[in-house]
């Protein structure tokens, strides 16, 4: 055995990414998750096509072998109620349906289409049906405007004498994660006496919303009021975390994995299986830790602590392949960077000297020298960063794919991003 190099009984090779293509290779997953309720498919970085595909292909097995009932995406909690009335058979446009229900642009692509058109068709035709949720903050964590409207579409049916602050939408920012920097600097340009109101129409709307819940779920449905509940809830979580921004940049992604776990209990009191799909830092059950940064506790750790065994983690890794930047703005027009093989010794670098093709390695069944090996590492790339890990700790099983290009730009569904977005985006193709 070379050094740095898993044996091949711990090598499960996987036929093939298309989700599309019989599941028979992915079998081995019954037993790595035997009868828990959560997993969480993560993936090393966004808007990589065979990301996509895996969390397809992974989804099928998992709802038409193992009945689960749910995909909760990392994505707009508020805004994913939308994509989810279209699988289950809205006329809305798909198109928009990308370009809106989901957020961060992670909708923007070929790939995220033929998904949400296999759980449509899933729906129509299949014994065990799948719901669509996000368990995000709203507007793409940078604008509260999608869950105040919500809650305040909700109150006019629950509460119709009720008039809310106008103020709030009005003092509120809105925004796309293509200019988050933007977003911010708006908000910390706000007055304090702004900033401080806003805060506290949304204490006063939760106490409201609170106090009258039998009165409220009398004039509209139980699942009415407590979905605006939840979406006042994580509304609620990125104000706090916009406040923290100015004070505590790193504050933001604490607050943030909270809200999402918080999400995650949420899908799951309505639902005995589900799916997670995020990235590995936020699925991991291990701090997050870059280089200079002081490490923060992701959703996957409160997750394992609040469910124990009924939470599994499938993590990532990559060779090579262009990965969406991350250094400068959307509107720069830089997409992506290219990224050679992984650095020597690392999680990644195992697993790709380990197998030439797509392969899973269930890290709770490795052999002694196989065990020792991954016992090794101590650092995972994740996009084009490398960052502190513990392998054992934080996956069940770990999926390597060689390498990795960006996702397919769905043309259609761009016609409905802002205009600003479209245009970024549309330069960035150009020099893909």
């Amino acid at each position: 055995m070379m050094p740095g190099k898993l044996t091949g009984t711990a090598v499960m090779p996987l036929r093939t990414l298309d989700p599309s293509v019989t599941l028979d290779d992915l079998t081995w997953l019954d037993e790595a998750i035997g009868d828990a309720r959560v997993v969480a498919i993560g993936e090393s970085a966004h808007g990589n096509r065979e990301f996509y595909q895996l969390r397809h292909r992974m989804l099928r097995y998992l709802v038409e072998q193992l009945g689960f009932g749910a995909y909760a995406l990392e994505s707009g909690f508020v805004e994913g109620w939308r994509v989810n009335d279209w699988i289950h058979g809205s006329h809305d446009e798909l198109s928009q349906v990308l370009a809106t229900g989901i957020t961060f642009l992670m909708g923007l692509c070929v790939q995220m289409r033929a998904h949400l058109e296999w759980m449509h068709e899933c729906n129509r035709n299949a014994a065990h049906k799948v719901s669509f949720y996000g368990i995000d903050l709203p507007g793409s964590c940078v604008s509260l405007i999608p869950g105040i409207d919500a809650v305040i579409a909700y109150l006019k049916q629950a509460d119709p004498s009720f008039e809310a602050d106008a103020s709030m939408r009005e003092t509120a920012w809105a925004g796309t994660s293509a200019h988050a920097p933007a977003c911010f600097a708006a908000y910390k340009d706000l007055p304090a006496a702004s900033r401080n109101a806003l805060t506290a129409s949304l204490a006063e709307l939760a106490a409201r919303m609170a106090s009258r819940r039998l009165d409220y779920c009398q004039q509209t449905t139980i699942d009415a009021y407590e979905r605006a509940l939840h979406s006042l809830r994580v509304t609620v979580s990125l104000d706090a975390a916009v406040r923290e921004f100015a004070r505590d940049p790193q504050d933001v992604t604490r607050i943030r994995d909270g809200a999402m776990a918080q999400s995650v209990r949420w899908i799951l009191d309505r639902h005995n299986r589900i799916v997670v799909a995020a990235h590995n830092g936020h699925v991991q059950r291990w701090p997050v830790s870059v280089s200079g940064v002081a490490a923060w506790t992701p959703m996957g750790m409160h997750l394992a602590d609040q469910l124990g065994d009924d939470y599994r983690v499938i993590g990532t890794t990559f060779g090579t392949g262009r990965v969406p930047t991350i250094e400068a703005e959307i509107d720069t027009g830089k997409r992506f960077t290219e990224l050679e093989a992984p650095r020597v010794g690392s999680l990644d670098a195992v697993m790709d000297a380990s197998h030439h093709g797509p392969i899973a390695v269930d890290l709770r069944r490795l052999s002694p020298a196989d065990a020792r090996i991954i016992e090794a590492v101590s650092q995972q790339r994740q996009g084009p960063l490398y960052c502190d890990t513990s392998p054992l700790d934080a996956f069940d099983v770990v999926v390597h794919v060689p390498h990795v290009e960006l996702a397919d730009p769905d043309l259609r569904a761009y016609g409905y991003a802002p205009d600003d977005v479209q245009q970024a985006l549309l330069c960035g193709m150009a020099d893909q």
